[in-house]
This record gives C-alpha cells, structure tokens and sequence, in this order.
C-alpha cells in the first residue's frame, strides 16, 4: 500500500467517527466549500489559496480531536489488558472465561442517549382509527396478522419530551449483540438512531420530489408468513408508498453506506455482504397505522437483514401521533411476538433510526386535521438484504 493510500484510508477513518467531525460539521464545511468556489468565479489562485487555507484549519482541529480520542482509546486497552492479567472483569465486557455479563446499565458511547424504556401490561389493545361515519365505542380486540400469532399491543404511551432542535445525538438501545441466525428466545429492544442525517439541500430536494409525485402512492401491502407478495389489509396496515424513486434511493444508501459500519458495530451486528436494497417513501395521514410486525417473518421478505427509517415533514409538524415502536419479544410457536414493552422513536424531522428485521414494531395511529397529501408523516424507509 502506497503512502497516500494509507492516508486516503485513515481519513475515511476519521470521516466516520462522530468524535473527530461531526455530521453537522460536514455538512457546514461542504457549503462553506462550495461558496468559496462560486465567490472565487474563474481564478483558480484564488479558489487554491483559500482551499488551502480551510484545509490547514480542518487538519489542525482534527488531529487535535484524533489525539484526544486515541488517547482515551490506548488508556482502555491498558484496562482491559491489566483487567484479562488480573482476573478482573472490565464494566460493559465478556468476563474472562467468556462469560457474558449479568443485564444492567452498560456504559454509553460519547455523545450517546438512551430513550426511557416503556412497559406496559399486554392486556389492552391501541387505540384504533375509526371508520368513516361510525361513533367511538369500546375497543375491541385488535385483529392479527395473517398466519402470525400477536400478543395485543400496548396502549399509546403519554406524550414523550420533544428532542432539542437543531442537536446531533445518537441513540443506541441495549448493548449486547444478539445472534439472529440462532434465532433467541428473547429479542431485546435495540436501535440506533441518528439526526440531523441528511443535508438540508437534500431534505428539501426529498421533499419537493415526494410532494409532487402524490399521484403516484399506492396502498401499503403487509405480508403474512407464508405469503409470496403482499396483500392490502386496512385493518391491519394503513397507509400510501411510492416504490419508483431511483435518485432518492441512490443518495440514501450513499449517505446509510457511510455510517453502516459505526451502526452495525453499535447494533452489536457482524458486517454482512449486502445481496440487495428496497427503498420506499411511506406517506401516513389522519387514521394511518401499523400494527405490531417484523419485517422479515414471511418467505418473500425473509432475506431482510437491516431496516432503516427515516422521517421528514414539512415545518411545522402538522401532524400528531405516528410514532415508532419496538417491542421486546419472544418466541411464540415459532414466531416472535410482543412481550408488551418497547422503545418509543418520535418521528422527528431530519431522523434516521435502524434495526434489526426481526423485532416486532408497530407506527401508532396518526393524527392531521387538515387530511391534506403535504400534511401528511412521511418515511423513507426500507431493507438491506442478506
């Protein structure tokens, strides 16, 4: 390897780590970029010296920051390895024999925030949109999709504390790696979501597109575990999709492709060779929902390895509700079913949350007045497959 590979490799390195440069500043260093190439027009000198000059102040903050970072990096391997010498076990690692640690708090990543977990009895149903024309009365208990047993999903949660605009968090749920091929008894609640994901040129251009193409949604189809395609159910699935958005799905898995590995590791997920992608753009309005599912529980769909949701809507949020849940589950006759706990992920602009296929997860009703298309809960959202 050539010396400037080595140094293209360790700055894709830094690139990744939220420690050295942060999404935010990315973002802010491109336009900066891009305006001091339009302001020096058609004098190359000009446009160099002023390159050289952003550049010379990026490599000194980050290579301050890398010190910083590689310091505390070298000072936990000299735990860990006094800690493997003495017989001790170090917090939030395998004991030395192999042995897992008990379940308790583990230490967070920098900068990483964990959602308050919300059980709840699984003895009552959610709150279901009613059909035109027909009053409120007791709930009745919630149908079950195709060929998949469900326990009744947990009433909506009170309303959650709004994440500070404008902030670039991380949030992970549950540190423990979980074998999926081996398929567990129990499935742990565990997501990593991000802000602040995309540009704001790139927000707003998803948004201009998904606005004019309202004619082109379809129906939502769900998928029952012997199924081959999907079936439109209103009773347990509502909402629209647009499946044709070729330029949106290129810059979406470009900008996932370069936080997989940090959200993988996270995850406690291996990294896996990706067979292929699905990428959609979900428009949920007043009475939209989605019962309590997985995502890769039928033969067609069982490739899928990774979701990812991202959510984006005009400001104001003229909406209410829409929230998504992930459940703690368990196995049921072969198949995974809720336990009546989960982790609620507010549908906050500009947010992009990941997971595993295999938990069960719900959207709970949406709630918009006006009922208008523009009005409505947008995702992009979609699979990596395996």
């Amino acid at each position: 390897m050539t010396p400037k590979q080595i140094l293209d490799s360790f700055s894709e390195t830094l690139m990744r780590d939220e420690r050295i440069l942060s999404a935010k500043e990315r973002t802010l260093l491109v336009n900066l970029l891009q305006h001091a190439k339009t302001a020096a027009g058609a004098n190359p000198r000009t446009h160099e010296a002023v390159r050289n000059v952003i550049a010379s102040a990026i490599g000194e903050t980050v290579a301050q920051r890398a010190f910083s970072v590689l310091g505390g990096s070298i000072v936990e391997r000299i735990i860990e390895s006094s800690a493997v010498s003495t017989g001790e076990t170090v917090p939030g690692h395998a004991e030395v024999m192999g042995t897992p640690t008990p379940p308790g708090p583990q230490p967070q990543h920098p900068g990483v925030k964990a959602p308050p977990r919300e059980p709840q009895p699984p003895t009552h149903a959610p709150s279901q949109p009613l059909p035109p024309g027909r009053t409120p009365q007791k709930a009745p208990k919630q149908p079950q999709p195709p060929g998949k047993p469900m326990r009744d999903a947990p009433p909506p949660s009170p309303a959650q504390p709004q994440h500070p605009g404008g902030s670039i968090t991380r949030e992970v749920v549950k540190a423990s790696s979980v074998a999926f091929a081996e398929r567990p008894e129990i499935l742990r609640a565990n997501c990593v979501v991000l802000d602040e994901f995309l540009a704001p040129q790139e927000l707003e251009e998803l948004t201009r597109f998904t606005l004019e193409h309202e004619a082109d949604f379809q129906s939502s189809e769900v998928y029952s575990p012997s199924a081959q395609s999907g079936v439109i159910n209103h009773d347990y699935r509502r909402s629209r999709v647009l499946m044709e958005l070729p330029e949106q799905q290129e810059m979406i898995l470009a900008r996932i492709s370069s936080v997989l590995p940090q959200v993988l590791q996270e995850l406690g997920m291996e990294d896996f060779a990706i067979a292929d992608t699905e990428v959609q753009i979900t428009a949920s309005n007043d009475g939209d929902f989605f019962l309590c599912h997985d995502d890769n529980g039928s033969e067609g769909v069982a490739s899928r390895h990774l979701t990812f949701v991202y959510f984006f809507h005009r400001e104001p949020r003229p909406f209410e509700g829409g929230e998504l849940r992930i459940h703690d589950s368990h196995l049921q006759n072969g198949l995974y079913a809720s336990d009546g706990s989960y982790q609620t992920i507010l549908p906050q602009q500009n947010r992009i949350v990941f997971f595993p296929c295999e938990l069960m997860h719900e959207i709970t009703p949406v709630r918009c007045s006006s009922e208008d298309f523009a009005d409505s809960r947008f995702t992009l959202n979609g699979w990596l497959r395996r």
